[in-house]
């Protein structure tokens, strides 16, 4: 048995003989499995309850008896956001970004019932999940675990006997990593059985399960590392403990609430009020349909007469406000992703500059990896509002057909069509957006943490030849 793994096995028995410690390291993995399993349990409620209104509301429209088509399109569909596999480990944006969607003519509407809206604000600290525990909880107790690893040897004495008997620096400090990366392991073992699990059961795809799980192994050792090398720089433990937790506070808790902030200042996004005003003030803009006298339908209209070789709009062989609604609805579906892609693009920029600074902060690089994965993260509700306006769209746009194909066959002051025609149009398939294909969002990530890995595995190289110079 080598040196190294002579002082892991002390220090673990020197973990058993802490009482504080076995019981807050108990208490967190049992507060692990607590949270992987309520988050289990609640995403799959609220998955089945998506499920259940999506048939219903889709039921509801297919039961839509004889009517004009124009109405149709006013009576709209809504679209419930499926949740993703992964989700239930990091639950993300999800609770503060709407999951559902109403859709309907000449109109874009954002998102609505976000979970944030209908809680405590106990809820903006973060949710109870695996990934909240990790990124939060862990790590201070591998502070408290590892605060006093080297410098406890140092207070008593110990320290310079185990040198004096050729014990070298470099096999202490690998004896003390590898006691206290194996408790961090274990710590996060329980979640972790939980995804392999997931991923066992066909629920996960076993790429991102398995980069989920290198992620937060490389989260789990950057803080040993990073206790341990503390440890061995100072003189006493309640140095290494006042560093270590004010580091924490700064990595964990203040920078990653700071900067958002900071972000929201510098690049500021309209209000709603605002982006209505400037929406309306587009509209008006490009014309009314409805004014016999609007520069640019005078103009359409013409240019319908001369395709279809009529001189008026009686002799159409379609119907004329068929028409208009197709080539209102584009116009107006136009500007209204003009602006949503204004919104998104200052989104993106918020974002990348807090991700910028992920390494200061590798907890902003452990969250964007982790959210990625799960599909929780705001490009992945950016995408699913991409899919919902571009079925919106399409939905529209062939009830607008239907109105200018269908109705001139139809006599009577409210010509209908049959209802058998509200069952041949689609319904919303979303399909999810694979992370693997966002290689930048996960690349980043694994470069800030290794960075601060391979950092930290410096300093700690360093700790151990100031160790040496102790037996001298």
């Amino acid at each position: 048995m080598t040196g190294a793994t002579l002082i892991a096995r002390e220090e673990w028995r020197a973990l058993l003989r802490n009482r504080a410690g076995l019981v807050a390291t108990a208490l967190l993995v049992l507060l692990v499995l607590v949270a992987s399993f309520t988050s289990l349990e609640r995403h799959s409620s609220i998955e089945a309850d998506r499920a259940h209104y999506q048939a219903t509301v889709d039921h509801a429209f297919d039961q839509q008896p004889d009517r004009h088509p124009h109405r149709m399109v006013h009576y709209g569909q809504f679209v419930f956001r499926p949740i993703a596999p992964l989700a239930f480990f990091d639950s993300g944006v999800d609770s503060f970004t709407g999951n559902i969607i109403f859709l309907e003519g000449h109109r874009q509407n954002s998102a609505n019932f976000a979970e944030a809206r209908q809680s405590s604000l106990l809820l903006r600290f973060g949710q109870l999940t695996p990934a909240f525990v990790l990124q939060t909880l862990a790590p201070l107790l591998l502070i408290f675990l590892g605060f006093a690893s080297v410098a406890r040897e140092r207070e008593r004495g110990t320290l310079r006997l185990m040198l004096a008997h050729g014990i070298n620096g470099r096999e202490l400090l690998l004896g003390k990593l590898l006691g206290h990366a194996a408790i961090a392991l274990a710590v996060g073992l329980p979640a972790f059985i939980v995804l392999l699990g997931f991923a066992l059961a066909g629920a996960a795809a076993w790429p991102e399960t398995l980069l989920m799980l290198g992620g937060y192994s490389a989260w789990l050792l950057l803080w040993v590392l990073l206790s341990v090398s503390a440890s061995a720089l100072v003189q006493r433990p309640r140095d290494a403990l006042a560093v270590l937790v004010g580091l924490w506070m700064v990595v964990v808790i203040l920078l990653p609430r700071v900067l958002p902030e900071v972000a929201a200042a510098r690049i500021s996004l309209d209000t709603k009020i605002e982006t209505e005003i400037v929406l309306h003030r587009e509209l008006a803009a490009i014309g009314d349909s409805h004014d016999p006298e609007d520069p640019y339908f005078n103009e359409f209209r013409e240019k319908v007469l001369a395709e279809y070789g009529v001189e008026s709009i009686e002799e159409l062989p379609v119907q004329y406000a068929g028409l208009v609604g197709i080539e209102g609805e584009r116009l107006t579906s136009a500007i209204y992703a003009e602006a949503a892609s204004r919104s998104a693009a200052r989104e993106s920029a918020q974002n990348r500059f807090v991700h910028a600074f992920s390494a200061l902060s590798p907890l902003l690089a452990i969250r964007q990896l982790s959210m990625t994965l799960a599909g929780s993260d705001a490009g992945a509700h950016s995408d699913f509002l991409q899919q919902a306006e571009d079925f919106r769209y399409r939905f529209v746009q062939q009830l607008n057909r239907m109105q200018a194909e269908l109705l001139p066959g139809i006599s009577g002051e409210d010509p209908r069509i049959s209802a058998t025609y509200w069952q041949d149009i689609p319904r919303f398939d979303y399909q999810a957006l694979d992370p693997l294909r966002r290689q930048e969002d996960i690349l980043w990530p694994f470069v800030v943490l290794v960075g601060w890995i391979g950092g930290l595995l410096t300093i700690a190289a360093f700790a151990a030849q100031r160790l040496e110079r102790i037996a001298k």
